[in-house]
């Protein structure tokens, strides 16, 4: 080639290399975000999802091989090369995320890191490889090299701010304790469990607003640094009380919450088998749960859903605790009564400790009777009168995605149920659907994730139950189909039609093809980017 030529050509493909690169580093980055910024769980991730030997990531290591190669003096080559890394980056671009990545300071600092860490990658290129043609051809061999290498990149990257990280984090959590010490009087409840513990944490902040000003956590943020930020940014001078949200993976992430915040009042609203992936065992998800209310001072209290096994067989002597149910009486302080569903909600007692309150709701669902027992309770002892309890209870709104109820203007009752099923909600909500005889029931699920050596077991379980409960099955993706189908075939209907689909768009077209007025819709789990 012709020195202008190749300088030209060489050029083109440098900036499209650039350009190939970032793209594919943003999209690690939004998986490493998803898992929480930690290098274990992300590898873990890249293992189940084949990432590593991927299409996408078996072309570029092709690409790079060829543009080293004795071909690569040939313009038409080049050519082909600047062409397929075009159309990666337009599949990659026009590619939709539930859950993009979000820009913060941290991932800014992940972007110069992996930028340092590929300079000291081109000098070792450059030490040990001469290009054909052009020292920029040289540089795009680089990037060619590092995109397949992308993972390994951002990996290293975040291992060698790891320190960085901690010490940023411990200034901002000496920040929120500096904060919350000049509150002394400020009431703070703890509230987690392995499920039900983001729609109690807006019921109970509904029913405490009426005697309180209010603060808690928004939306997801239940780590310790979604904890601190939210004291940091959104607490104010007026707020006496603060609602905190505790989520949890891994023993001790409850008690490092407990240790920043030292709740007084605390709520554990269920204990089951989710996130098994990482706990292990159940009694590992019970000690960790527990830790709210084994952090909880003397003169504290603890209200604790008897209706899970792995709470009542809990005792517990450091803190008075109050517990209640809504399957059973026994060994409980508080049960709930009279339940009645109808279109306009749902209307239930609360009874115990020598006293009954009659509540109507909007809320439909079991699951939704006991998040809104324990926040009630809460609220009494918090000295919320009756009459207004009564009243918030009334107005309180769904929580999105959390067995939402909703009608369509076309005449279809839409339940939501998208965020984070387990198997004790999904048979909640596969029970709800049940209950809708208006029309056809039709449910639209990938299954339930992170339950460890028992995933299998119990989406065949949810297979039999949707086989006894529903009249479509739309089951979207590949992750739990076998064993969803399995459970079906065990229990299989006549009535019962089946759908597999790979993407929820196809799932969405396939309903809106056979839903008429009167039918219902639940859409149980919604499985984020990280899964298939």
């Amino acid at each position: 080639m012709e020195l202008d030529i190749a300088f030209t050509i060489f050029t083109l493909l440098a900036v499209v290399s650039v350009v190939l690169f970032g793209t594919v580093i943003t999209k690690d980055l939004q998986m490493l975000q998803q898992n929480s910024y930690r290098n274990e769980r992300y590898t873990r991730w890249i293992t189940s999802s084949g990432d590593t030997l991927s299409v996408r990531r078996l072309l570029n290591a092709a690409l790079f091989i060829l543009i080293i190669s004795l071909f690569a003096r040939s313009i038409f080559v080049i050519g082909i090369v600047i062409a397929v890394m075009i159309a990666e980056c337009i599949v990659l671009m026009t590619r939709k995320s539930k859950k993009p990545l979000v820009f913060t300071k941290r991932v800014w600092r992940l972007f110069i890191t992996i930028n340092v860490l590929t300079w000291v990658l081109a000098a070792l290129v450059a030490a040990f490889y001469n290009a054909p043609h052009h020292p920029i051809h040289t540089f795009a061999t680089v990037m060619m090299l590092a995109t397949p290498l992308s993972s390994a990149i951002v990996i290293a990257a975040n291992w060698l701010l790891k320190p960085v990280e901690k010490s940023i984090n411990n200034h901002y959590v000496d920040d929120a304790r500096r904060i919350l010490a000049q509150k002394p009087d400020m009431i703070i409840v703890g509230i987690t469990g392995s499920y039900g513990k983001t729609s109690t944490k807006h019921y109970l902040n509904r029913i405490l607003s009426e005697k309180y000003s209010v603060l808690m956590t928004p939306g997801s943020y239940n780590t310790p640094m979604g904890v601190v930020r939210t004291i940091r940014e959104m607490l104010q001078p007026y707020n006496n009380l603060f609602i905190v949200e505790m989520g949890a993976k891994n023993i001790g992430d409850i008690k490092e919450i407990c240790d920043i915040v030292h709740p007084t009042f605390g709520i554990i609203t269920a204990v089951g088998e989710q996130h098994l992936e990482s706990f292990k065992t159940i009694e590992n998800v019970q000690r960790t749960k527990f830790e709210l209310i084994d952090a909880l001072p003397a003169d504290g209290f603890g209200v604790l859903n008897n209706d899970f096994p792995y709470i009542a067989n809990r005792p517990v002597d450091n803190v008075e605790t109050c517990r209640y149910t809504v399957k059973r009486e026994s060994g409980s302080d508080y049960h709930a009564e009279d339940i009645a569903y109808s279109a306009r909600g749902t209307t239930f007692k609360i009874v115990g400790r020598g006293k009954s309150l009659e509540l109507s709701t909007r809320l439909v669902g079991e699951c939704n009777i006991s998040n809104l027992m324990a926040a009630v309770i809460m609220a009494m002892r918090l000295g919320v009168p009756d009459n207004k309890i009564q009243y918030a209870v009334s107005k309180i709104e769904q929580v999105e995605h959390r067995l939402n109820v909703k009608r369509t203007p076309a005449g279809i009752t839409i339940i939501d149920d998208a965020f984070n099923s387990n198997p004790d909600g999904s048979g909640m909500a596969l029970d709800v659907l049940a209950g809708m005889t208006g029309g056809k029931r039709i449910v639209i699920t990938p299954g339930m994730i992170e339950l460890g050596s028992k995933q299998e077991h119990y989406n065949e379980l949810f297979g039999e139950h949707i086989a006894e409960t529903c009249d479509v099955a739309i089951i979207v993706g590949e992750y739990n189909r076998e064993a969803i189908l399995n459970g079906i075939k065990r229990k299989r209907s006549d009535k019962l039609i089946v759908h597999t689909v790979p993407t929820f768009a196809e799932a969405q077209k396939k309903m809106l093809e056979m839903a008429k007025a009167g039918d219902t819709v639940l859409y149980e789990n919604d499985l984020p980017d990280t899964f298939k």
